[in-house]
């Protein structure tokens, strides 16, 4: 599906207060020269969000204090925002950032955790941070591949008991992941779909040559789970409600634990199903959200929340309009 050159146009052209939208929009959506690139992603380190965030990152790496809280300004979500704002994964701020996750966040058996041990162990947690550590360079190094393959393993089950079985070395805990197939005590014990679109997310940035035999066993049950549903309607089981969470109907940025129709679909065009007829209804709702000019509004935010605001909310988003257009581009 074609993308207007209105709409790249307002997405590459010069905007201090989101570089990071021309950034990922001259990387994915157009062909651009490499110095180009380089301006912009430089461009993003002096200007808008991602400069705040670190003028509050601590001298030892962390902010606020070791771990997951406070959200959404505590370390592991600034790490996630700063991917995602598309800050450099060279500067040696991130690296001191992600050397102090590594240090606090490995459980026992390589997963990230949010307190460092096997309680801690959810998949939208573990799906966001190794997101964010591909997208910073850290694919090839050891501990991200132990934790990428926890992940993968995690999901499918291989080597871990039942969360009953707690005499076995490796098990389940009920109070975190619970079982195989993203099933997750935030979610009464039910799959979580939101865990399960963070945890794809992670395994999608990994090149194909790269996936272990696990890593695409996991995938493979990702994506039957994700299409098991019409992503239009997210009905996915739901622990605790009879009806989806509004917020899956609200597209925003930047991405937390929560999650929206929209990057249900870019997870699912990442890993090559743009054009499956089961997308059909998710991407004519993505389609009849726009406005007249192509542009998609900011219905979701953690505006004072977070170490800096992002966009307005009712607005038009550049965000959100970057990441509608990441999935149009896959489709035929």
């Amino acid at each position: 599906m074609s993308v207007s050159s209105q709409q790249t146009s307002w997405l590459i052209e010069e905007d201090l207060e989101n570089p990071g939208v021309r950034f990922f929009a001259l990387k994915e959506l157009v062909d651009s020269e490499s110095s180009e690139l380089k301006a912009a992603q430089e461009a993003v380190m002096t200007n808008g969000p991602v400069p705040t965030i670190l003028a509050n990152q601590h001298a030892d790496g962390y902010w606020v204090k070791p771990g997951y809280l406070p959200k959404y300004n505590g370390t592991m979500w600034s790490i996630i925002f700063l991917a995602q704002l598309g800050a450099d994964g060279r500067d040696p701020r991130i690296q001191k950032a992600c050397e102090h996750l590594f240090d606090f966040a490995i459980a026992e058996h390589g997963g990230l955790s949010a307190s460092g041990n096997n309680s801690g162990l959810i998949h939208c947690l573990q799906g966001n941070l190794c997101a964010a550590l591909i997208d910073f360079g850290y694919l090839d190094d050891e501990r991200l591949q132990n934790a990428l393959q926890w992940l993968a393993r995690s999901i499918i089950g291989e080597g871990i008991a039942p969360f009953t079985n707690k005499k076995a070395p490796v098990h389940y805990l009920k109070s975190a992941n619970c079982g195989p197939g993203f099933l997750c005590s935030a979610n009464n014990q039910l799959p979580c779909a939101w865990g399960a679109i963070k945890a794809m997310l992670a395994l999608s940035k990994v090149p194909v040559g790269a996936r272990t035999a696990v890593m695409q066993n996991a995938i493979e049950t990702g994506i039957n789970f994700l299409l098991s549903r019409d992503p239009a309607a997210a009905d996915y089981p739901m622990g605790y409600t009879t009806k989806p969470n509004r917020s899956w109907f609200k597209f925003g940025y930047p991405i937390g634990y929560i999650t929206d129709v929209l990057q249900n679909l870019e997870v699912l065009a990442a890993l090559g199903f743009a054009n499956d007829p089961r997308m059909q209804n998710g991407i004519d709702l993505l389609l009849s959200k726009q406005d007249d000019q192509g542009r998609w509004l900011l219905d979701y935010t953690y505006n004072g929340k977070t170490w800096v605001d992002i966009e307005q909310k009712g607005k038009p988003s550049k965000w959100v309009t970057l990441r509608a257009l990441h999935v149009l581009k896959h489709i035929n």
